[in-house]
């Protein structure tokens, strides 16, 4: 017979053979790298929104610590691992980074130019996400026996770092659709209005909006077969966590973010509460994708949380085209898309969309949706 392993050794076995060491190891070192071109070229490879958010001392001080770190968990991971491949790679990022410059690059004054790319943004995102998110999934995991490191964790961080890449890209297009196409709309006295409310409440009112906003997009997308085309993306992964979420069409990210960005923009809420709301987005987005089953108790009636979110991505028949809303379940509720599912320990079967698979790979889903249209035309 196999012995029983506990569930601490079952959650953390990966640590002792060396994966997550060496994975975080990688990780550490190709973000070093990463924030050393940054540092050579800001004026291309940096967010303008954040450069006034940050101070330069201490993001050289973080580069210090990651290639410390990443060259660290590189021997431990070459120390536990058979295979020496991952540890050996985070230490030479980390010797790559140092050598190109590390922490001591000098960064003069300079013009931003139309477009950029933001490797920062990307960065501390997928820093800051993945470790909050990894050790929330591996403590109170909705499915044990899924590993950190999942088959199709490669392509979903694909995504990952392209739609963070895009920041620039988002931002133009979204700015320039809502204030291109709806600038005559916008009332000053309305804008006042609003803006003279408390903080607080402007950011559960954006809340409100946004949601009801991509609450409809995205039944539109699942009902209109043309955009379930490029939707379907977001559905095909067969497991669920915190890096599957990233997993969207570019031209999605463009729909969605240009149709939440409108409402916001007409209304004029004060710059504060729309970065409360951003960084809300930032974490919930992440959390109702994850692997983890934390219970909030009766705030779950309020707030979408991964088990109201995983039933929408299931694939069993009971859970098709339920549970729109990306904050408020609410919506669901009011609009007659919430699930019932009675008891609160009850988890879909199976993930995925229904039917034939789509394509592997980041270039083939990318073209998924024309070739699908195409033959559906055609047919």
């Amino acid at each position: 017979m196999t012995p029983e392993r506990d569930d601490t050794t079952f959650r953390f076995g990966e640590l002792g053979e060396g994966r997550i060491s060496g994975a975080l190891s990688i990780l550490l070192g190709a973000c070093s790298v990463v924030a050393v071109l940054c540092f050579h070229f800001p004026e291309y490879l940096t967010t303008p929104e954040l450069r006034a958010l940050y101070s330069v001392e201490v993001l050289r001080a973080l580069l210090f610590a990651a290639m410390l770190l990443a060259a660290l968990l590189g021997a431990l991971s070459i120390f536990l691992s058979r295979s020496r491949r991952m540890g050996i790679t985070g230490i030479g990022l980390a010797l790559l980074a140092q050598w190109m410059g590390g922490a001591h690059v000098e960064v003069d004054a300079f013009d931003d130019p139309l477009v950029g790319f933001g490797l920062d943004w990307l960065v501390l995102s997928l820093l800051g996400t993945s470790f909050i998110f990894v050790f929330i999934e591996r403590v109170w995991p909705h499915d044990p026996s899924q590993l950190t490191l999942r088959r199709e964790w490669k392509l979903d961080l694909v995504y990952f770092a392209f739609n963070h890449l895009m920041v620039s890209v988002v931002l133009l297009v979204t700015t320039a659709f809502s204030e291109g196409l709806f600038g005559w709309a916008v009332n000053d006295s309305l804008q006042a209005w609003i803006r003279a409310q408390p903080v607080w409440l402007q950011f559960v009112e954006v809340l409100f909006v946004a949601d009801l906003t991509q609450y409809w997009a995205h039944r539109w997308m699942h009902e209109d077969p043309r955009l379930w085309k490029f939707h379907a993306v977001h559905h095909c992964p067969a497991q669920m966590d915190w890096l599957s979420g990233s997993r969207m069409h570019f031209a999605e990210v463009l729909f969605v973010r240009s149709a939440v960005i409108t409402p916001i923009y007409l209304l004029g809420f004060a710059e504060n509460a729309v970065n409360a709301y951003v960084v809300w987005v930032s974490f919930q987005a992440v959390w109702i994708h994850s692997n983890t089953r934390t219970n909030i108790g009766a705030l779950e009636y309020v707030l979408a949380t991964p088990h109201f979110h995983h039933w929408h991505h299931a694939a069993d028949p009971e859970a098709i085209d339920k549970n729109y809303a990306a904050h408020l379940p609410l919506l669901d509720r009011l609009f007659g898309t919430s699930l019932d599912l009675g008891a609160r320990d009850r988890w879909p079967t199976v993930y995925g969309v229904v039917g034939k698979p789509l394509p592997e790979g980041f270039l083939a889903q990318h073209w998924y949706p024309f070739v699908a249209t195409k033959r559906q035309e055609a047919e």
